[in-house]
């Protein structure tokens, strides 16, 4: 790393500042400092890059074209930046951290109910939970671990099975009741997908050998909560996970119209960067999560 490479952050804030209010004055109120202490601090930054960042226009000044390519990879450092301190005064004194990746409705509604229980055995860990629908470069997003569904295969990481998914239809009691009372098939109930899984009710049908001429029809939503709170609505029939939706099934919101579960090719698995295979908090929490799963999916 070439340390005159690296820019001053406060030429950074300087350039950001300038470049949102087109008025160095104005940055320098924002910034609590002097006009010329801006000018300064931009006119480094130009020295450094050898790029003319401002041209003047009349009593204002607008970012040149080389400011504006240079503007979006500053604020996106600026925000990074923030967050690193943000973390760092979150962790206080804690003794180590742990950043997670899981998927949405996985982490809502499985993951944060029993993470007090993790926290409960290891109190001096600061945990960060964030969620991300597809794999990611773990080079490009720093992770400790993941939680993700598929094959199992990521590149630059090793993957742990975690558990298969079952799948069962079920609706709101008002559909529910109505649908069993009159004793139609499926095909003449309205049915929900996942976008991202736009097969699963056919794959459901030909596991259990049924006809459902309908199996493509209906509303489309990219996330298991949002297709949960649609069956709840009385949108439709939907095929859900059963760990997703214990809570619903025990209170009523939702009922299963048959006894007829499925459990999908695809699974769930930890995921852990290769450069990050001995983390001693990460072990445990793979450990935690492998047997909070195992006793209860």
């Amino acid at each position: 790393m070439r340390r005159s490479l690296i820019p001053d952050i406060v030429n950074l804030q300087a350039f950001e500042c300038a470049a949102r209010h087109e008025n160095f004055s104005r940055a320098a109120e924002e910034l609590n400092l002097t006009q010329s202490a801006v000018s300064r601090q931009i006119s480094d930054l130009e020295h450094q890059t050898g790029l003319k960042l401002f041209e003047r226009v009349r009593r204002r000044v607008i970012l040149s074209e080389a400011g504006h390519r240079l503007l979006p990879e500053v604020q996106e450092l600026l925000v990074r930046s923030e967050r690193l301190m943000i973390g760092a005064l979150a962790a206080g004194n804690m003794s180590t951290s742990l950043k997670i990746a899981t998927l949405p409705t996985f982490g809502a509604k499985w993951l944060v109910p029993r993470l007090s229980k993790f926290l409960g055995s290891y109190p001096d860990v600061a945990i960060t939970v964030e969620s991300r629908v597809s794999p990611f470069d773990f080079e490009d997003e720093i992770f400790d671990l993941a939680i993700h569904f598929g094959r199992g295969a990521w590149p630059g990481a090793t993957s742990t099975f975690l558990c298969h998914e079952t799948i069962i239809p079920v609706a709101g009691p008002t559909l529910a009741e109505r649908f069993k009372r009159s004793g139609k098939s499926l095909d003449s109930a309205p049915l929900l997908h996942l976008t991202t899984r736009p097969k699963l009710w056919a794959d459901w049908a030909l596991h259990h050998q049924l006809s459902l001429q309908q199996a493509y029809r209906g509303v489309r939503f990219d996330q298991f909560s949002m297709i949960t709170s649609g069956a709840i609505a009385g949108l439709g029939v939907a095929l859900l996970p059963t760990y997703l939706i214990e809570a619903e099934l025990a209170s009523g919101q939702l009922v299963a119209l048959y006894n007829l579960p499925m459990t999908t090719e695809n699974a769930y698995y930890v995921v852990r960067p290769l450069s990050k295979r001995t983390q001693l908090t990460a072990d445990a929490f793979e450990s935690w999560l492998r047997l909070t799963i195992s006793q209860q999916i």
